[in-house]
């Protein structure tokens, strides 16, 4: 992996599916127009994210109502991963 550019997401408290691609926005830096969508995450952490490792807190603290969103999320975290294989990674930390 090249230099190592790291973000943590830290989940904790999320309520709200707003709530969360809040949080997701702020933490990975996102541009303005990030749509708040399961599309956008993929456009965004595909394209646009300035980051190469994530690391991912508090998905356990999150209100159980995104609990489907978070595993989205992980889906395509991980799909972002096979498709940049060896110069994209994430952790989950819980």
């Amino acid at each position: 992996m090249e230099e190592i550019r790291h973000a943590t997401l830290n989940l904790s408290g999320c309520k709200t599916l707003y709530d969360l691609h809040t949080r997701i926005r702020d933490s990975l830096d996102f541009p303005d127009y990030y749509g708040k969508n399961w599309d956008a995450f993929w456009d965004c952490i595909n394209r646009d994210c300035e980051y190469n490792f994530i690391t991912i807190t508090g998905e356990s603290k999150v209100a159980d109502i995104l609990k489907e969103s978070i595993e989205m999320m992980n889906e395509l975290l991980e799909k972002n991963k096979q498709y940049w294989h060896g110069y994209f990674d994430y952790e989950i930390i819980d």
